[in-house]
């Protein structure tokens, strides 16, 4: 049975004047985009450039709500009171939703982004009340979640729509979750190292970490984060890899393909 997979990157994270990553060269590479809603980064305009641009190169288009939290980039793990949370993660998605329908381009998934991300991987309760906020307000939509956190086990719980996925630049912990950034090696930046890597986990279908655990999974899409200095040659690397070891790189299904 051949294996493929989908390639994403986090992108549309300019905000007026300051320009963060190389989405125009990223979205020749990756062929799902999780673009920002204004909450941890960028902006309308540039929310409705990424779309535009990312339509024009036949990627995927997704939506990445994050904390209130420009300043950190969403970093900084939050005490937001659930509830509340739940809303913002409901108005992020509304406006990218909005966004998309007025340039007539759909929105196929949504991924956490950062400190939100990393600490609904941790805790189910949490993933499940977000992801159920979300599908409040498309209930066919497909969740991006972290393979074999309780991000996933929320999903499943649900009975949702779901891919999975795993970083090709992060280390890992042996439950799964990802190295915090705080710590060293937790972010690769070789993309010579990361692109065998990422490579012998899709063939294994499982997680490799760090200390050498192997945690079976499914593994639906790649992450490539867009803001590092060799972002570009990283998702190049991590895609001539995967080709050449026979891998077929292209977008997941979502309900509607």
């Amino acid at each position: 049975m051949s294996l493929s997979v989908d390639l994403n990157a986090d992108m549309g994270e300019s905000l007026g004047p300051w320009k963060m990553g190389n989405d125009a060269e990223l979205l020749k590479v990756v062929t799902s985009a999780n673009i920002a809603c204004g909450f941890h980064a960028g902006d309308p305009d540039t929310m409705a450039q990424t779309m535009r641009l990312a339509a024009e190169n036949g990627v995927g288009i997704g939506a990445h709500p994050g904390f209130d939290d420009l300043k950190g980039f969403g970093r900084y793990r939050l005490n937001v009171p659930l509830p509340t949370l739940a809303n913002q993660v409901r108005y992020q998605v509304g406006a990218a939703l909005g966004m998309a329908k007025s340039i007539g381009v759909p929105i196929r998934h949504v991924k956490l982004h950062g400190a939100m991300s990393n600490m609904s991987s941790e805790n189910q309760t949490m993933a499940r009340a977000l992801y159920e906020a979300v599908l409040s307000v498309d209930p066919d939509i497909t969740l991006m979640v972290l393979a074999g956190t309780a991000q996933q086990r929320a999903a499943e719980e649900i009975g949702c729509a779901w891919v999975g996925e795993i970083f090709a630049d992060r280390a890992y912990n042996p439950d799964g979750t990802l190295v915090d950034r705080s710590k060293p090696g937790a972010v690769l930046h070789d993309p010579v190292v990361a692109g065998p890597r990422i490579a012998a986990m899709v063939k294994a279908r499982a997680i490799l970490t760090e200390d050498g655990t192997r945690l079976p999974t499914r593994i639906d899409t790649i992450c490539l984060h867009g803001d590092g200095a060799t972002a570009v040659a990283m998702a190049q690397a991590v895609r001539q890899t995967l080709e050449a070891e026979g891998i077929t790189v292209r977008r997941f299904p979502v309900t509607g393909d």
